[in-house]
C-alpha cells in the first residue's frame, strides 16, 4: 500500500506540557488507522497538527508526497484532509440537506453539482427521509452523521473521526461502525479515534498507541491489544482479565 500520510518525528509542546514527543507513524491508502490511547496521551493534538490548527514545534508531516508546513486550516481541507470533532457541531438553523449544501458549495464549480453532491452524500449517509428536518432537531446519533455528512462534501481522502462513538447506545455504535466501514469502502481512508475497543477491533485495520505523546506500540489491533505495555498504559488489567 501507498503511503498517503508521514507523520516524521513530530514534537508539540504547549508550556511545560510536551503533548506530542518525537512521534512517528504512517497512514496508508485505503486503510482505516485506529488512534488509541490514554485521555491526555496526545491523539487529539495530532489530529490538530494534522489539520493546522496547531503547527507542531518541530518533526514534517507529509501528506501525499507534500510536506505540510504553513498551509492554512482551509488550504488544508482543499487538500482533502477532513476531521470531526468529539462534540458535533451541526448549523442548528440550517435543514440537514442545507448542512450539506453549505459545504459542497465551497467545494464545487457550481450550485447543481453542489446539490448534486449534497444528495449524493445525504443518500449515502441515509438521510434522505430528514433531509429537510432542522439540525437542531436531530438525535445525538444523527448529529455525529450529520458531521460526518459535512466533511464528505469537501470530498475528503483522509477523514478523522474524533470519538464519533462517544454516548452512543449498542445499537447505534453498531450503526455508526457501518456507516464508517461504507465510507471506508468509496476509497476514503480514516483516522479513527477511539476509546470503545470493541468498535476498533471491529472496524480497524491497524492501530497506532500513544502514551504520554509517545508511540507506545502499532500493528494488528487484537495483537497490540494483549502487549503488556498497552494493557498496563492504557487498557488495564481488567481488560486482560476478560480477554484471557
Amino acid at each position: 500500500m501507498n503511503k498517503l500520510l508521514e507523520i516524521i518525528d513530530l514534537d508539540k509542546s504547549f508550556g511545560g506540557v510536551h503533548a506530542i514527543n518525537h512521534l512517528s507513524f504512517d497512514v496508508y491508502e485505503g486503510e482505516i488507522l485506529g488512534l488509541i490511547g490514554p485521555n491526555g496521551s496526545g491523539k487529539s493534538t495530532c489530529v490538530n497538527l494534522i489539520t493546522g490548527v496547531y503547527m507542531q514545534d518541530s518533526g514534517d508531516i507529509v501528506y501525499q508526497n507534500a510536506l505540510l508546513k504553513k498551509q492554512s486550516i482551509p488550504d488544508r481541507a482543499f487538500m482533502g484532509l477532513g476531521r470531526t470533532f468529539q462534540s458535533p457541531k451541526p448549523f442548528t438553523n440550517l435543514t440537514v440537506r442545507d448542512s450539506v449544501y453549505t459545504i459542497a458549495m465551497l467545494h464545487n464549480r457550481s450550485m447543481k453539482a453542489a446539490g448534486e453532491k449534497a444528495d449524493e452524500i445525504i443518500e449515502m449517509v441515509g438521510f434522505t427521509g430528514i433531509a429537510n428536518m432542522p439540525c437542531s432537531k436531530l438525535p445525538i446519533e444523527k448529529r455525529k452523521w450529520l458531521d460526518m455528512a459535512r466533511v464528505l462534501a469537501i470530498n475528503p481522502k483522509l477523514l478523522m473521526l474524533d470519538e464519533c462513538l462517544a454516548g452512543l447506545t449498542p445499537i447505534e455504535m453498531d450503526e455508526s461502525i457501518a456507516l464508517v466501514k461504507k465510507i471506508n469502502r468509496t476509497g476514503i481512508t480514516v483516522l479513527f479515534i477511539e476509546h470503545v475497543m470493541s468498535a476498533v477491533t471491529k472496524l480497524c485495520h491497524r492501530v497506532v498507541v500513544l502514551n504520554e505523546g509517545k508511540l507506545l506500540s502499532q500493528g494488528d489491533p487484537v495483537v497490540v491489544m494483549r502487549e503488556e505495555s498497552v494493557i498496563k498504559a492504557y487498557l488495564g488489567e481488567d481488560y486482560k482479565n476478560v480477554k484471557d
